[in-house]
């Protein structure tokens, strides 16, 4: 059974996470820990903990089935003193609480959801992402740094963190290892700030492989074209990748993608068209969401996943047809 690695954090990993998990390997995700923002930056504050947000989506991702629990981890206050929390967040600060340390938090949470797979903080420390920028500004907080992206010239955390023991393990037994899709500095790029991560993956034997984001991100990676997302992990990562994924928008809507637009976010532009490691995925999904406004959104869907699974040999014809049959 192939063991594969997911590095990042947010929507754009559990998206991917959510639908490999059908297959029969061996899935871990390495999550990121650097969030200070709604729910996860209150408990944080308050708890001292690492934040349980990213952890959460993913956790969630990997249940094994739509039932109850996953949809009390996912159920979201709306009365006033506590609209801004998740139910499952709260949950996993209780179980922190309870059992002494957050990574012991996450495993009984894992269980509780009966995940088809790990989910595993990169490290059971609170730490703060920080960035030094262009003109010599020191800026701190993942909020912060999401704003400032294209002027980052180097990122940082505010102290050392030394990773989860089975971080380490996992990268170094892994077959393949995928680097997102996600934000940029905040859900990537923080992960190899981490002592030993970016050690442990550029030592793996495993073949590396890097998702692109759809998308630019407001604030992150405004004019990031796809060779800027690239050396941006590479030069953090200390290693350069086997597979370079890059989501073609070309069946998106063009009315969506006005609207991401009006935003100031476009689709990420492939400049690495002669690079053999580039492949193009072109089955994007666009889902509509309600956060007190309606909203499209694009997502990988069930296919676009799979195309990644084939290409690179974790996923048969099977798996595929079985996706696909799902999705219908």
């Amino acid at each position: 059974m192939k063991k594969v690695v997911i590095i990042g954090g947010g929507t754009g990993m559990s998206t991917v996470a959510r639908y490999l998990k059908h297959l029969d390997i061996q899935l871990a995700l390495v999550v990121t820990i650097t969030d200070d923002g709604g729910s996860s930056g209150i408990l944080r504050q308050i708890m001292a903990m690492p934040p349980p947000g990213d952890v959460r989506n993913n956790l969630v991702a990997l249940a094994e089935n739509e039932g109850l629990l996953q949809r009390i981890f996912s159920f979201r206050f709306s009365s006033e003193g506590i609209q801004r929390h998740s139910l499952g967040n709260l949950i996993i600060a209780g179980l922190a609480e309870m059992l002494g340390s957050f990574p012991d938090a996450v495993l009984a949470a894992s269980k509780l959801l009966r995940t088809r797979g790990e989910v595993l903080p990169v490290s059971g420390e609170e730490v703060h992402l920080m960035a030094k920028l262009n003109d010599g500004r020191i800026v701190q907080g993942e909020t912060e740094v999401s704003r400032v992206g294209s002027r980052i010239e180097k990122a940082f955390l505010d102290r050392e963190a030394r990773p989860l023991p089975q971080v380490i393990e996992r990268l170094s037994a892994a077959d393949f290892i995928l680097v997102g899709p996600g934000s940029l500095y905040t859900s990537v790029i923080s992960n190899f700030l981490v002592e030993g991560i970016s050690e442990a993956f550029s030592s793996s034997r495993a073949l590396v492989a890097y998702i692109s984001n759809i998308m630019t991100q407001p604030g992150e990676t405004d004019g990031f074209t796809l060779r800027k997302h690239v050396e941006a992990v590479e030069a953090y990562a200390g290693r350069g990748f086997n597979t370079i994924f890059w989501a073609n928008p070309n069946r998106v809507e063009d009315s969506v993608l006005k609207e991401y637009a009006t935003k100031g976010a476009i689709p990420v532009e492939n400049d690495m068209s002669e690079d053999g490691r580039v492949f193009s995925i072109d089955r994007m999904s666009v889902e509509d969401t309600f956060d007190r406004v309606e909203k499209h959104v694009i997502r990988h869907s069930a296919e676009s996943v799979m195309q990644i699974a084939r290409y690179l040999g974790i996923a048969n014809e099977e798996n595929y047809q079985f996706r696909r049959e799902a999705k219908d």
